[in-house]
């Protein structure tokens, strides 16, 4: 679901960003569900993007962008340091905090998001010989809702870079669309490709 691109500012004293973490909770979690399978992983690194942002809510400049750009740019730090497994010792109060509030009712809401997801990961495995830039430019503004600029934002490129970026990743991807058909038994996935190069 695209991101919320009007929201407050985040707030560097606990109560003040309550009200951002209540109003991004759902746009950072889907972002994270996009990425990972497990339902406790995606609590825990969720949990850690959010402490991750509240201690760096005073680095936030409206100048350079939204709010939500700024914390999508947290958000894929934190998945890539999870991912290149050089992150940081993981935050045992988030970590313990992000289990304690999963029950079954949670664990089958996450499991729906992911199950949903799982279209967006084909596609994701469809563009898989694009450059690590090209991917990450195109799945912010594709899968992530962000406007190029917002993307641009987050990824610390300038607008004009994104839009080369994205215009190459997008020829890139109708190119591998045409040459790879999918198998006949998934006629969606290659629809879902089709449709995000456009």
């Amino acid at each position: 679901m695209p991101a919320e691109h009007s929201s407050a500012p985040p707030a560097r004293d606990p109560a003040g960003f309550a009200a951002f973490y209540e109003q991004q909770f759902d746009t950072v979690l889907g972002f994270v569900t996009r990425r990972v399978d497990s339902p406790h992983l995606a609590a825990d690194l969720t949990a850690d993007i959010f402490v991750a942002a509240l201690e760096n809510a005073h680095t936030y400049d409206a100048r350079r962008g939204t709010p939500v750009a700024w914390l999508y740019g947290i958000a894929r730090n934190v998945l890539s340091a999870h991912f290149r497994g050089s992150t940081r010792e993981q935050r045992a109060v988030a970590r313990i905090g992000g289990r304690r509030l999963l029950d079954d009712e949670d664990i089958s809401a996450i499991e729906g998001r992911i199950d949903a997801a799982r279209a967006a990961r084909h596609m994701a495995a469809a563009h898989a010989s694009l450059s690590e830039p090209l991917r990450e430019l195109l799945d912010l503004v594709v899968l992530d809702g962000l406007t190029v600029r917002e993307a641009a934002r987050a990824l610390g490129i300038s607008s004009a870079t994104a839009r080369v970026r994205l215009h190459r990743a997008r020829k890139a991807l109708r190119a591998t669309a045409q040459h790879h058909p999918e198998h006949p038994e998934h006629p969606d996935r290659r629809d879902s490709v089709l449709e995000a190069a456009q």
